[in-house]
Order: C-alpha cells, then structure tokens, then sequence
C-alpha cells in the first residue's frame, strides 16, 4: 500500500514516545501489503475497526502503542493508498470530535 502523508506519521512517532516504535512497525507492515477489502486488512491488523464518519464515508481505526493511541486512516482499496489522517491518544479518540472533521 501507498501511505499518503507518511512524512507526517513519522513526525507523529517523534512527538509520542511511547507510540514511536509502533508508528514505525505499522508503516514497515502497510508498505509491501496490497489489501483490497476491510477483511484483509483485518488479516494483518485484527483490532482495526472501519467507523463511519460525519461526511459518510468509513475510515479504519488502529490501536497503536498498546492501545493507548489511535491511528485514523482513509484506506482506499482500489488505489492501493492509505492517507493517515490523525493520530490521538485514546482519551482524544474516545470524544468523538474527530468524526465530525472528517
């Protein structure tokens, strides 16, 4: 897959410490994967959750550093491409403002 903004996942990695290495693990497993449904990407990542979000459409949800961050992302099956959209602690998630920015 093509993640869209990695540049910005990096720098997610280096603000959270705690996050950094998991940040780091999901960008080397997303990169040589070619998922083309929600089922296969939960082959590889079976705690991600699809959400659907004010605009309609679904975003995929995966727990990172333990399960204390979140890491949103529009992932588009026909293209090969993953946008990383935002990065939250789990307590930012939980409020749900997020869903309607998207």
């Amino acid at each position: 897959m093509r993640i869209i903004a990695e540049g910005t996942v990096r720098q997610w990695a280096g603000d959270h410490a705690r996050a950094a290495v998991s940040l780091r693990q999901w960008v080397k497993v997303v990169r040589p994967v070619r998922w083309r449904s929600f089922a296969e990407l939960r082959q590889t990542f079976p705690s991600a959750d699809l959400v659907s979000v004010k605009s309609g459409r679904k975003v995929a949800v995966f727990n990172v550093g333990g399960n204390e961050f979140r890491l949103i992302c529009a992932v588009h099956f026909n293209t090969g491409m993953v946008f990383a959209l935002r990065f939250l602690s789990h307590a930012e998630y939980s409020k749900d403002n997020w869903k309607d920015e998207l």
